[in-house]
């Protein structure tokens, strides 16, 4: 072999990993996300929806680059994730990201064989969405989000600033399977601290009024929020509705707090859908759903409107002020 044969020869071994490297780096992948919430208006995103981008971005994956995402809202029509789920398994996607009880089910109802990722979810063990958190088993993994657990601690948290409270109503989505251990759980801390319970409902965003109005008419004091998809995006809905209704309001989401609400004690669910890019990097990597444990939040906060409280004619005593994360004044 002569020496121009020989730099041939080492050109094009060291070419080949370049070009294999180039040709992963060209790769473009296309997964589906799923959620009940309302489509915003182009080109802005939510903030869960904006959470998930910006958690592929930090992992490589760039929108319009080397990644499609094919959003598919359901516009606060639980009925709709079915339709919208089997959309996205004939388009054959290589994961689909689904935000909610109602739509992971909807998306396993839609394929048993692309990877589902859950961005956020209640109970899923218990709403049957994976046989266990160490070991979910079939095409599902993801995240947990802490709800029915946090009980105690809304309660808690409601009677230090509401003393005479008695009765408390929980709203539930009759149609979030995950709403029954919530139920049971609030029912069961208010029974330590002598709090009757009842249930309001809304299985949409439009009769969260009518529960609002329910929960006065059977003398509630307060409302739990349950944690529910449909539920996130309404913190305006909700916290106007509190005002108008002098009830004191306590959920999982921040950024109802920030819309007006009273209370919020949980898990920042943005974050929960930034965390769900690794899971759909692992995927997109080789991973299989069934060998990645489903993860719980290592981070609850407890956010508290002073406004809001001002307005509904209730006094924050000084030991809750100290425990919370953030105070709006």
């Amino acid at each position: 072999m002569n020496r121009r044969d020989t730099v041939l020869v080492l050109f094009a071994l060291g070419a080949a990993p370049l070009t294999a490297f180039a040709q992963a780096q060209s790769i473009v992948r296309r997964i589906g996300f799923l959620t009940p919430r309302s489509h915003p208006s182009p080109p802005d995103r939510d903030a869960f929806s904006d959470a998930f981008v910006h958690g592929m971005r930090a992992l490589g994956y760039i929108e319009r680059k080397n990644l499609v995402i094919e959003w598919r809202y359901g516009d606060e029509k639980y009925q709709r994730l079915p339709e919208l789920a089997a959309e996205l398994a004939r388009m054959n996607v290589e994961v689909i990201v689904a935000y909610g009880t109602a739509a992971v089910q909807a998306a396993q109802g839609a394929t048993k064989t692309i990877p589902i990722v859950i961005a956020a979810a209640v109970d899923p063990v218990g709403s049957r969405l994976v046989a266990s958190l160490p070991r979910p088993g079939g095409n599902t993994t993801g995240l947990s989000a802490i709800a029915a657990d946090l009980s105690p601690k809304h309660l808690e948290f409601l009677k230090a600033i509401v003393p005479k409270l008695t009765r408390v109503a929980v709203l539930i989505n009759p149609a979030n399977s995950s709403h029954t251990a919530v139920e049971k759980n609030v029912e069961g801390a208010g029974k330590g601290l002598g709090i009757e319970v009842i249930s309001v409902s809304a299985p949409t965003p439009n009769e969260l009024g009518n529960a609002f109005a329910s929960a006065v008419r059977q003398r509630a004091g307060a409302i739990v929020v349950a944690g529910d998809a449909l539920f996130s995006g309404q913190g305006k809905l909700l916290a106007d509705a509190s005002v108008k209704n002098r009830m004191p309001t306590i959920g999982i989401y921040q950024d109802h707090v920030t819309a007006g609400g009273l209370m919020s004690y949980g898990q920042n669910i943005a974050d929960f859908h930034h965390q769900s890019a690794a899971f759909v990097d692992k995927i997109l990597k080789g991973a299989k759903p069934e060998d990645l444990p489903v993860e719980q939040p290592t981070k609850i906060e407890l956010h508290i409107n002073g406004k809001t409280a001002k307005a509904l004619g209730l006094t924050i005593p000084q030991s809750l002020l100290q425990r919370a994360d953030e105070v709006i004044r």
